[in-house]
């Protein structure tokens, strides 16, 4: 115990906030309140005063509450290392600034504290009132239904009517709890004004309890210390059981800031070099991130979506093929422009009065190569687009990057500068090649390509496109939402679709056991469809060519998607397949051609021949393209940037701008750098304390469960209050001896000292009797109390 008066006392509700209150050992006596760090209290009036002071300064003057706990501890040699909660007795009927729902506020209160499992409750009691009716019981009761948490505490025992006492109560016979009852007497408001010494008082109480006849035989299971030293028990029990559990959590926290602290260790801010020490990490440990970003081997692996070279490689791979394919198929268009290349390059020759065919005998080779100039132009759009998708993915991993450098914020600012301005200076020598290499194929038509068609196999050739030779294999499985087919209109359901060369089936789920539906490729193609300001699907269709239904009634397939990137994708596999995007005009625009357009026999001869050339030798562009654009790419921007990281990056660093002002630190990271490195060392020191504990500390097992049904009835029909048993009176003899010695073997032995350590017991076959036992003289008589309970005891 403190044995120093330091808490507010008076009338109606003194205690308007929770005080946390901490007693740890020490060699001196000062106190210490968490919102007034640094200041140590000698003088207790002060402590007394600053609780009231913060109190006030919370909820005000006029009995207001508040949640917010005031944190004390007192540093004592006479204390044992316990933590107390002070709160505040419940108020039924609201006073001053307290609001109408007073009652519930504080019940909410106290219920916040005493629902955690590692905390003991003292449901405190006045003696003079009715125990049936007690709040404190009923709410401990509440949250701690085995009552292995709860020890009732019964105060103003000194002030009980005359001729009555709680004997029954404290023997934990009337109204019992597993951990029983202890009875304590503090100063009344007399001794306060008096200025009662705590020590008498406590002397005075002890006095109290020998020299009471109801009280004098459980004297040393009585009172303040007594109290104490259970409270003290319960907590070594209560480390014993906890420690391994303890030690687990502390090693899982000590593991969790381990990597943080392996970057911290080495940090000496009185080392000169530590700055210039700090940049070299720092930028090779940059350096490191971006090429395992890049290469796919990173430590850090998304999750959660495509990033760094993988990314890039779904652009190289997917995106770029699916943008040549959407641009090269416009059949119409593209035969228009033949069929005005070969009249124009024909001339006036056209309309010679006597010519036998208007077109001319032969098919020009001129307009063969105005069109496949005019196709391979047309590329730059798709390959300067998919420079522009890399160089994007190149910034951002560039920013993922420096995410490692937020310790020095100047450092990433800089490094961030310097890389994507690197990257935009690439940016335009990659471009330049890329558009060199399209004017190097415009530059010269290659008609001796070994797999050019030639101009006699042109004119046998089929006009229809006709799909790679890749066979019935399969090209890609998911899931996708059929969007416009279900139950009811609108409706929509997830299926596992399989998409082969030449058909796309679904099933019931992925183990593809009950197939859907197999819809074959043949004149289909796929077109985008805008999406619903309720969906937030993607959503793409399949559509047939001749104007046929897809899936049974349905002339389109609406299929849906989570991202835009995964339709893309879905684009991309069916391109394979050879499902082309629809490029289709608007029909007024064939109305308008077809009005102004019209060809002879001869000239659709020589359009379809020189369409077959103009396909043939655009697959061999193709083809060459999308193996040289990607390699343009990784050589002249990816492989390039790595390597500026890797030789130049440091030095542009040190050009830039002064190291000290590179490497200063964030003062958030330099709290966080101090609050890790002192947590690592207390978990540390805290795991070695724990390892010197040693595990054969003396512990008392629980008491065993008592009937407390009592609690649960005590609203319906609560048993008489202990306050109005009225003692048999001194004349009568024959129950005179048992107020002192007779119950004494009766007393179960689960009762409250269960959770102590047991008191010394005389020698010789009798109960145990306390020290002042003797006061009372003469032998020990044999109990004559009739051995039944009292008829309030619960059955």
């Amino acid at each position: 115990y403190v044995s120093r008066d330091f808490l507010p006392r008076g009338s109606g509700i003194v205690t308007r906030r929770p005080l946390v209150l901490q007693l740890i050992t020490a060699k001196t006596e000062y106190a210490e309140f968490l919102h007034c760090k640094g200041r140590k209290f000698t003088d207790f009036d002060e402590v007394r005063q600053e609780i009231e002071v913060e109190t006030d300064r919370i909820t005000g003057v006029n009995k207001g509450i508040s949640s917010i706990p005031i944190n004390l501890r007192i540093y004592s040699p006479h204390v044992l290392s316990l933590t107390l909660i002070d709160l505040p007795g419940i108020t039924k009927v609201p006073v001053g600034d307290q609001p109408p729902d007073i009652e519930q506020q504080i019940r909410d209160m106290i219920m916040q504290f005493i629902s955690r499992e590692n905390c003991l409750i003292l449901a405190v009691t006045p003696a003079n009132t009715d125990l049936a009716n007690s709040d404190a019981l009923k709410l401990a009761k509440e949250v701690d239904p085995q009552g292995l948490r709860t020890i009732g505490v019964i105060t103003k025992l000194d002030l009980m009517d005359e001729g009555t006492d709680a004997r029954e109560i404290l023997e934990n016979k009337l109204l019992p709890l597993r951990r029983g009852y202890i009875g304590v007497v503090n100063r009344s408001q007399k001794d306060i004004d008096g200025k009662k010494d705590i020590k008498a008082a406590i002397l005075a109480e002890r006095k109290f309890f020998l020299s009471h006849p109801a009280y004098r035989h459980m004297a040393d299971r009585m009172g303040t210390p007594y109290l104490q030293k259970v409270l003290n028990q319960q907590l070594t029990n209560h480390i014993r059981d906890t420690l391994p559990a303890f030690r687990s959590k502390l090693q899982s926290q000590l593991l969790s800031i381990e990597h943080e602290v392996e970057v911290y260790k080495n940090f000496r801010p009185e080392d000169p070099t530590r700055k210039t020490k700090a940049l070299l990490q720092m930028v090779q440990q940059f350096s490191v991130d971006f090429e395992k970003r890049i290469e796919g081997s990173g430590d850090q692996v998304d999750t959660l979506e495509l990033s760094g070279g993988a990314k890039i490689n779904r652009i190289f791979h997917e995106r770029f093929p699916f943008e040549l394919v959407k641009m090269e198929f416009n059949e119409k268009e593209l035969r228009r422009e033949i069929s005005y290349a070969i009249k124009n390059i024909h001339g006036i020759r056209q309309v010679l009065p006597h010519s036998p065919v208007q077109t001319g005998l032969f098919t020009p080779d001129m307009a063969f190569e105005a069109i496949v100039k005019k196709q391979i132009v047309k590329l730059k759009g798709p390959c300067l687009k998919s420079v522009d998708l890399v160089i994007q993915e190149l910034i951002n991993t560039v920013k993922k990057c420096t995410k490692k450098l937020a310790t020095y914020p100047r450092l990433c600012e800089e490094t961030e500068r310097i890389v994507a301005g690197y990257i935009r200076e690439r940016e335009e020598k990659t471009k330049d090649q890329v558009l060199l290499l399209i004017d190097i194929q415009v530059s010269y038509i290659n008609t001796n390509h070994e797999d050019f068609i030639g101009f006699a196999n042109a004119q046998q050739r089929s006009s229809q496109v006709n799909k790679s030779a890749v066979g019935n294999q399969v090209i890609r499985k998911g899931w996708l939402t059929i969007n416009n087919i279900g139950i009811m209109k609108g409706g929509s359901k997830e299926y596992w679709f399989v998409l082969t060369a030449e058909s796309l089936s679904w099933y019931k789920d992925d183990e593809e056991k009950e197939k859907k539906y197999m819809l074959p490729l043949d004149n289909l193609k796929v077109r985008d469809v805008e999406k619903s300001f309720m969906s937030s699907k993607h959503i793409f269709a399949l559509f047939n060519t001749e104007q046929r239904n897809v899936y049974k009634d349905y002339r389109f397939l609406e299929l849906a998607c989570d991202s835009q990137e995964e339709v893309d994708s879905w684009k991309a596999s069916l391109l394979r397949a050879g499902v082309y995007p629809d490029k289709s005009a608007t029909e007024n625009d064939e109305n308008i051609q077809a009005d102004n357009f019209s060809m002879d026999p001869q000239l659709e001869r020589q359009v379809e021949t020189i369409r077959n050339l103009v396909d043939s030798y655009m697959s061999i562009i193709n083809k060459c393209i999308r193996d040289l654009i990607p390699k343009t790419i990784m050589h002249l921007m990816i492989n390039n940037v790595k390597e500026f990281i890797n030789a130049e990056l440091l030095a542009h660093l040190y050009s830039s701008e002064d190291q000290n002002t590179l490497m200063e630190e964030s003062a958030e990271q330099a709290q966080r750098r101090d609050e890790t490195l002192r947590m690592y060392q207390a978990l540390k020191e805290a795991l070695a304390i724990i390892g010197d504990i040693s595990t054969s500390t003396v512990s008392t097992p629980a008491p065993p469960p008592v009937d407390d049904s009592w609690l649960q009835q005590a609203r319906r029909s609560p048993p008489p209050s202990p306050s109005t048993q009225r003692r048999p009176t001194l004349n009568n003899p024959p129950t005179r001896p048992l107020s002192g010695r007779g119950p004494a073997p009766a007393i179960p032995s689960p009762g409250p000292q269960s959770g102590a350590p047991p008191v010394p017991f005389r020698p010789g076959p009798l109960p145990p009797f306390p020290s002042g036992g003797e006061a009372l003289g003469g032998p020990p008589q044999v109990p004559s109390r009739p051995t039944r309970a009292p008829p309030s005891v619960p059955r």
